[in-house]
């Protein structure tokens, strides 16, 4: 990329159309396990699998699904493969965010002209169930966007992978968690690097820029971060990128640069239409969340006004609440999903609310200091 980049004042909006965030990537030490992980705490099905017994050499990928959102889980089969150094620099995490576009070639093209980095050239795949294209370019960090277009393909993801075996997963005893969509996709970047990815958002794939939080919006007596917030044109692909501030101590951003080796996705914020029947489904599930104290639920009549939930069942579950001029929203974070204090996710259901719950930063903040101050590195 070039260094010389600056942002466009209006940028254009369609001529980079993205239709939507196709899948997530993820890079796991063993996507086997992951993949039972991810489909008995959050509920996903695992609907298919690339590996050895389909001619997948250097790879596993398992594709697990729940409403809109897909995520693929990817190990490497041995220490040739290209991306194995990933697993001992970050531990298992986010490789890549792909987007369905009308056109790979002109998409690639038009994004490596404004100055991307390009990864793999425009590909074609194929098998008896058609044609799937794809091109990548870099974003921050060891970080990837693949543009695809499968409107000539029925297979049921991409070549190479096949429907899973049902006895591969035979069902369990997990509850659905009703999750429908990524809402949105959080980066954590260096100190002093927001503003060149912002820039690098808006000028090299049209986003615009929605929100901006600074250190006074966002900071504890310890710790302080900055973030912005870009949104594509049609406003259904949102990225926060968030940086470290000067603090006292050393903020949660620092915390996930030093362990994940430096910048990457640190959260996926999922929608469902009921929060409290996805968490009440999760905690059974055994998925660990952020709490945070019980004098927040308190202050949350004053603060936030009347909702349709019961502030009871909302207090039980540890779910937080903020509003804005549109509406409120309902949001509530899971610890780290894996060893490292790296990847987390969220669970956020809007009641017309578009903002990203400024008011619970706070309280959000100092409910992660804790867990840091267990972990012996605040």
């Amino acid at each position: 990329m070039h260094s010389s980049m600056q942002a466009s004042p209006t940028p254009v909006r369609d001529d980079v159309p993205l239709r939507r965030i196709d899948h997530v990537r993820m890079f796991v030490g063993n996507a086997r396990q992951s993949a039972y992980f991810y489909r008995n705490a959050f509920g996903f099905d695992v609907i298919a699998y690339a590996g050895l017994e389909t001619r997948h050499r250097h790879e596993a990928g398992y594709v697990l699904r729940q409403g809109q959102i897909t995520f693929v889980l990817v190990s490497p089969l041995s220490g040739q493969h290209p991306e194995s150094r990933r697993l001992i620099e970050h531990g298992d995490g986010v490789q890549d965010i792909a987007f369905e576009v009308e056109n790979v070639q002109h998409t690639f093209d038009e994004t490596v002209r404004r100055g991307a980095v390009p990864v793999t050239q425009p590909t074609l795949l194929e098998d008896d169930t058609g044609v799937y294209e794809y091109a990548t370019i870099r974003t921050y960090g060891d970080t990837t966007h693949t543009f695809l277009n499968r409107d000539r393909y029925r297979g049921v993801f991409a070549p190479g992978f096949l429907p899973l075996d049902a006895d591969r997963y035979s069902p369990g005893t997990f509850r659905p968690a009703g999750l429908k969509a990524i809402d949105h996709v959080v980066g954590n970047v260096e100190e002093g690097k927001m503003d060149y990815w912002v820039d690098f958002y808006k000028q090299v794939l049209g986003f615009n820029q929605l929100v901006h939080f600074d250190d006074k919006d966002i900071s504890t007596e310890y710790s302080a971060l900055m973030s912005k917030v870009v949104q594509s044109g049609t406003g259904r692909i949102k990225f926060p990128i968030n940086e470290p501030a000067k603090s006292k101590r050393r903020s949660q951003i620092e915390e996930y640069l030093q362990f994940h080796g430096g910048p990457g996705v640190q959260h996926i914020a999922m929608a469902t239409g009921n929060i409290i029947e996805t968490v009440k489904a999760m905690r059974h599930n055994d998925v660990s969340f952020l709490r945070v104290p019980r004098t927040y639920y308190d202050m949350l009549p004053s603060r936030v006004g009347p909702i349709k939930e019961k502030i009871e069942d909302l207090a039980e579950l540890g779910i937080l609440v903020d509003r804005d001029e549109e509406g409120y929203l309902l949001q509530i974070f899971t610890k780290p999903v894996a060893d490292r204090p790296t990847l987390f996710f969220e669970i956020i259901q809007r009641h017309g609310s578009r903002s990203f719950g400024k008011g619970n930063f706070k309280a959000l903040f100092e409910a992660i200091e804790h867990e840091q101050e267990r972990r012996g590195t605040l």
